[in-house]
Parts: C-alpha cells; structure tokens; sequence
C-alpha cells in the first residue's frame, strides 16, 4: 500500500497542514486511497458542524433577548388597543333569545 506521504498528489505546507490533490474519480491509486479520501471529508464536515454550532451557542442570548423584546412589544401593543373591546363584546348574552316577547 502506497503512504500518502510519498503520493504525488499529498501536499505539506510551511506550518505543517496537510493537504491532498486527490480527485476520487481520476487520480486515486488505490482502493485504500478512497478510504482515506472519504475519512479526510467527513473530518471536513464535522469540522464545518462544530463551527456552526459554536457560532450558534454564541447567538442563543441574543436570539432570547430578541424574542422576549418582541414578547413585551406584543404585549404592551394588545394592553393599549384593550380598551376598544369591552366584555359584552367578548361574551354575548345568552339570555336574550330565549324571552319569548308576546304580542
């Protein structure tokens, strides 16, 4: 089995980050080559999810201000518009149909 060390396509730069010019559909040498090539992207991913998820543990306070601004925004709009609603209009009386009136 070739090491990726000695393969034409492994690339080390000044600061010893390893990177690799393998393209899976033209230049892997062998089937191990595949593997490899597969566990080096899926540690791209999880890399890419972790980030994403600190960026997201970092935004979770503001998004919670946020909502509770909005919260007391709604309800300081709902107390101000109250008084155009009275109780009668909320709760109809259900005594007045059934008085027969006689004629």
């Amino acid at each position: 089995m070739i090491q990726c060390s000695t393969c034409e396509h492994f690339h080390q730069g000044p600061d010893g980050e390893v990177s690799f010019a393998c393209n899976p559909f033209h230049s892997i040498k062998e089937p191990d080559c595949l593997i490899k090539w597969q566990l080096i992207k899926l540690d791209t991913m999880v890399q890419g999810y972790q980030a994403t998820l600190r960026m997201y543990e970092r935004l979770a306070p503001l998004q919670e201000r946020m909502f509770q601004h909005m919260e007391r925004e709604i309800q300081e709009q709902e107390d101000a518009e109250s008084w155009k609603y009275t109780e009668e209009d909320e709760e109809p009386d259900e005594n007045e149909d059934d008085d027969p009136q006689l004629c």
